[in-house]
């Protein structure tokens, strides 16, 4: 699959040594929130002093720094494809918002460059958050594509009583 990023992340991903730092922004959305929470991978710019806040200004939004990694999904055919994330909890604050959710958030995943935070060098589609395990100083979540993978195929049954042409 081709994607179209910018000569400079291409350069920056292939060279041995660079001063270009990617950053993956999340944006986390559900129905019960009121406005939507971004998480940033990299404390680019100091966001305010009281609270003491790093994080990174892309679009016009401040996505707040959190550290957390992720594994990209596997592509193995008897599973659906999924991305491991694993966050930092130092400060709990995440926690009672994951416990409210009765229904799976949605998380938008983009990477762009700390030189050029405005421009989005690779967007996932919109994921659904499936699960979410909370240690004492870690979340770790698995987070999946659009459930329409997970619906049977085809959805109806081609048997003589719907389909008497068929027979």
């Amino acid at each position: 699959m081709s994607r179209n990023v910018s000569n400079r992340f291409r350069s920056a991903v292939y060279a041995q040594e660079t001063d270009e730092v990617p950053i993956c922004l999340l944006t986390v959305t559900h129905e019960s929130l009121d406005e939507p929470i971004f998480i940033s991978s990299d404390p680019t710019t100091r966001l305010s002093d009281d609270p003491l806040l790093y994080g990174t200004e892309s679009r016009g939004e401040q996505y707040i720094f959190l550290p957390f990694e992720f594994t990209l999904a596997d592509d193995v055919s008897d599973s659906a494809p999924k991305v491991a994330l694993t966050m930092d909890s130092i400060d709990r604050t995440l926690v009672p918002i994951l416990r409210s959710f009765t229904t799976p958030p949605s998380v938008k995943l983009e990477i762009v460059l700390a030189s050029d935070p405005d421009v989005v060098e690779i967007t996932m589609p919109v994921l659904q958050m499936s699960d979410a395990t909370i240690e004492e100083k870690y979340i770790s979540t698995n987070v999946v594509a659009d459930g329409l993978i997970n619906e049977p195929h085809p959805a109806g049954q081609f048997t003589p009583g719907s389909f008497p042409g068929l027979f």
